[in-house]
């Protein structure tokens, strides 16, 4: 990885993404893509996509992963590897895959979600939503979090088995409900696990493409409602229906997706993660 990386910096310092010629400082083509009217244009609403689809998965993800894990840790639970199995399998599937399946459903003409929304009396609910700009991004996400959810869950899964019976058990017999045995027991004890999973997605919100890609194509459409970081990075650098490729604007979007990823993910890991108190017992 080291050595494409190492050489996609090279070219987004040293050659040209302008017709003005060579670069005359290492940081011009960086400097265009944020403040120049060509590129600014679409670097900005691009990365601004990209911190939705973050917010959504934040927001979704982790209440959900974190609610089924809570469910699933109950030692009553029949069945509980079943539910486990199920409820991960769309991680395993390949994105392609979750992609068009989901085109199929949602789609206005053959998709069954109308039919299944008419069914329980919410028909008129339904709308073609990977075709409007204003819930394409909003619907995009939420496949994503269909299809990842079951990791973050067994994470959690894991971090909650990992708790001492001892410890729900002296809470009980202080007289603790479930609620107030998960806000002050389990909760506290899990807290690195959140922050794992923060930075995995996170990690995975900047490298957003594929299920974009196989949803809404190299455009992101409609109208680019949906371009994030990684779709820009493919138009620009391999080019086209109408668009030139452009090699050296291309390395800087990708020098600056890694560039932003890094000023986030390391102060957060070093000043925040490290310094969370660690209960494994």
């Amino acid at each position: 990885m080291i050595i494409p990386l190492s050489g996609s910096f090279g070219i987004s310092l040293f050659e040209s993404g302008t017709a003005e010629g060579p670069t005359q400082y290492p940081w011009d083509n960086y400097l265009a893509l944020m403040f120049s009217p060509a590129w600014s244009s679409l670097f900005w609403p691009a990365l601004l996509h990209n911190g939705i689809f973050f917010a959504i998965q934040m927001l979704v993800q982790i209440p959900l992963g974190l609610l089924f894990a809570v469910l699933l840790a109950r030692r009553v639970l029949r069945l509980r590897a079943a539910y486990r199995a199920s409820l991960f399998s769309p991680a395993v599937l390949s994105t392609v895959v979750a992609g068009f399946t989901w085109l199929l459903i949602l789609s206005p003409i053959w998709g069954v979600a109308r039919d299944i929304l008419e069914a329980i009396g919410l028909g008129e609910l339904f709308e073609p939503w990977l075709g409007l700009q204003g819930s394409a991004l909003v619907t995009v996400s939420l496949i994503a979090v269909w299809q990842s959810f079951g990791v973050p869950m067994m994470l959690f899964l894991a971090a909650l088995v990992s708790i001492p019976d001892e410890l729900i058990e002296a809470a009980r017999m202080d007289g603790a409900t479930n609620g107030r045995i998960f806000w002050s027991v389990q909760l506290p004890l899990i807290a690195p696990t959140v922050g794992v999973i923060a930075v995995l997605l996170f990690a995975g919100s900047m490298n957003a493409f594929d299920l974009i890609f196989t949803l809404q194509g190299p455009l992101a459409g409609p109208n680019y409602s949906t371009d994030v970081l990684g779709t820009l990075y493919y138009r620009t650098f391999f080019g086209g229906p109408g668009i030139a490729g452009n090699q050296a604007m291309g390395a800087t979007i990708a020098g600056m997706t890694v560039l932003i990823t890094v000023i986030v993910l390391v102060p957060y890991i070093y000043f925040v993660q490290r310094k969370l108190p660690s209960y494994a017992l």
